[in-house]
This record gives C-alpha cells, sequence and structure tokens, in this order.
C-alpha cells in the first residue's frame, strides 16, 4: 500500500479500528520546545530554556494523575542536559514518552533561510526536511536510549514528503494534523478538511496519523466544515457566530481555551464517537513570560486548575488515559 500523503484529505480515508474494548482514550502530547518570542523573526541563536526546568511539576502533576504524557522534544530541548535528564528519568520508570517535534530553524543541518515559509518543515526541499529528521531521531535515540517513535511537525508544518521520511526513520505515530485549521496564509498547510479520527497513513509501515483534536459547537455545527474555512479571511463573522452560539471552533488544549469550553468540546467528540482525544499545548506555558496564553503565576495555577478540571470530567465520561504502548497493543503493532 503506497504511503499516504499527510496532507491528503478526502472520503478515502483508512480508519483506525482499535476494537470495541479500548473503549474511548485520550492522550496529552507536549510541544516541548526552547523559549522564544513568538512575535519576533525566526532565530537560531535568541531562545532560552528556563522553562524546561518546569517539566518535573508537570510529569509529578500527570504521575498523581495516572497520566502517560508524551514529550515531544526538539533539538534544543534534548541537547540541553538537565531537561534530557529529567525527560530520561521519566522515560526510565515508565512513566511518560519522548517523541520528536522539529522547529527547522533550531534543529541541525541549517542550510535554508530563516523565515516564515521555511519554519514549516514540509516546505524544505526534500533531503534537508529528511537530514533534519534523521538528525533529530538520532540525538533522541543517543540521549533517552530508547528511539522515537511519534512525530509532530513543529507549527503543524508537515509536507508532501514527510510520511515517507518518517517511515524511513522508523515513526509509528504522526500527530501534525492539527484538524480545523488552515496554515495556508501563512505558507503552511490546510487541515480545515482532515478528519478528526485517528487513521492510517500507511497501514504496513506502520504509519498511523493520530489528530490534534478540535470540535466545533453551536447550531451550525454540522455545517462546519464547509461554513467555517470560508471565514478564514473574516474574524469579526467568526467571533459574532461564537458569542451568538451559532458556531465556535473549540481545541483541546488550556492555551486560549477555557474549561467549560473543553468540557463542551469532550461532550461532543464523546456523544460522536470519537476514539481517541489528543489534547495539546506548548512546554513553556508552564512559567509565565514565554507563551501568550500565560503571563502571571496566576494564569500557571489556572493551566493546572484546567487540567484538573478537563481530567475530572473525562474520568466522569468514561474517558480514559491512554499511552502510545495501549495504541500500539490495541492496533496489534509489533514494536
Amino acid at each position: 500500500m503506497p504511503t499516504r500523503s499527510i496532507l491528503q484529505s478526502g472520503n478515502s480515508v483508512d480508519y483506525v479500528d482499535w476494537g470495541a474494548q479500548f473503549g474511548q482514550r485520550f492522550i496529552i502530547t507536549v510541544d516541548t520546545e526552547e523559549d522564544f518570542d513568538w512575535n519576533q523573526p525566526f532565530s537560531d541563536t535568541e531562545f532560552g530554556l528556563e522553562s524546561a526546568a518546569l517539566l518535573d511539576r508537570f510529569q509529578l502533576f500527570c504521575k498523581n494523575q495516572s497520566v502517560t504524557p508524551i514529550y515531544l522534544v526538539d533539538y534544543p530541548i534534548i541537547t540541553h542536559a538537565p531537561a534530557a535528564e529529567r525527560l530520561k528519568s521519566a522515560v526510565d520508570a515508565g512513566e511518560a514518552h519522548v517523541g520528536m517535534q522539529l522547529h527547522p530553524w533550531v534543529n541541525p543541518p541549517q542550510q535554508e533561510e530563516l523565515n516564515e515559509r521555511n519554519s514549516f518543515a514540509g516546505n524544505l526541499p526534500r533531503e534537508l526536511e529528511r537530514a533534519k529528521i534523521l538528525t533529530l531521531t538520532e540525538e533522541i535515540e543517543k540521549t533517552i536510549g530508547v528511539a522515537p517513535i511519534i512525530y509532530r511537525a513543529g507549527r503543524y508544518g508537515a509536507g508532501p514528503h514527510t510520511a515517507e521520511l518518517l517511515t524511513e526513520a522508523g515513526i509509528v505515530f504522526d500527530s501534525s494534523v492539527r484538524s480545523g485549521f488552515d496554515y495556508s496564509a501563512k505558507g503552511g498547510p490546510d487541515y480545515a478538511h482532515h478528519p478528526l479520527r485517528p487513521y492510517w497513513l500507511d497501514r504496513d509501515a506502520p504509519l498511523m496519523e493520530l489528530p490534534l483534536t478540535t470540535t466545533f459547537w453551536g447550531l451550525l455545527r454540522r455545517q462546519a466544515q464547509m461554513l467555517y474555512p470560508k471565514l478564514r479571511n473574516a474574524p469579526l463573522a467568526r467571533s459574532l457566530l461564537s458569542r451568538t452560539g451559532f458556531l465556535e471552533r473549540i481545541a483541546l488544549t488550556p492555551e486560549g481555551i477555557g474549561a467549560e469550553e473543553a468540557i463542551r468540546a469532550i461532550d461532543i467528540a464523546t456523544d460522536d464517537g470519537l476514539p481517541l482525544l489528543n489534547f495539546s499545548f506548548h512546554s513553556p506555558s508552564l512559567q509565565p513570560g514565554h507563551t501568550p496564553y500565560v503571563r502571571s503565576e496566576a494564569h500557571v495555577d489556572r493551566l493546572y486548575d484546567w487540567w484538573r478540571s478537563v481530567l475530572a470530567y473525562c474520568a466522569q465520561r468514561n474517558v480514559r488515559p491512554a499511552s502510545l504502548d495501549d495504541l500500539s497493543e490495541a492496533a496489534k503493532l509489533s514494536l
């Protein structure tokens, strides 16, 4: 079976069947990355690593919640000894997974011009994208002692060659697709019409897509895939539809999404029979001042309160946590 491009959408989708016993589950994916100013031009030197020290607190929180987080690490993180040691300790204890996240502007080999278009790794020449993926894969395996099996393109920037390159690198799970979002105005991919259910990019490789979870709420939610993309350049119209209860896009993240909104999204996803919810956020949000979503210690407390509320509601809805091992076993994969 030929490898399906991550950028493909449409009706001929080979959805993953985990079986009735799998039920409905969730994963937490953490974009584990350097601290940088999101409003400044991309730089391969202007970044920090202070927030990496806060990974211990989040890991302890997850352990107490019986959740196995998936840390998608980029090159500055995995080559930062204190962060790598924290992550390796959690992996060795069986309490976390470490996968990869490619930020091409800080990941060698650095041969491209630093600009917005090239910040989406899938826009790079095939061999350069390949070299960056293999460099990061090898660094993680050397440092953590386990080869990564899950990937996310930074800025969700998958491209036409990404899937085949991931197969070459031994990746089993991709999580670059942010369903319901369109980044084409910035030179990135368009996922507006991609499905929410996990699906096979290549059943034989194997390579499975685990889309980030985004749902639509409101009176027009059944028309969202048709209607919402047409409002890409009309933020006021989207805001009006949201405020009036006609149509609201809700991503499962504590960054910019309230707990009540997330709980509505969980209800929609579970009622629609979605087998896997994919929560995500950026690790710099664990410390004030690095992302637009967390500017004070009170915001950090609010982030943890968000997780407490959302995870408690998942338990109430019988949506249980899953590890990558659980996903592999249920899909009958031999890794």
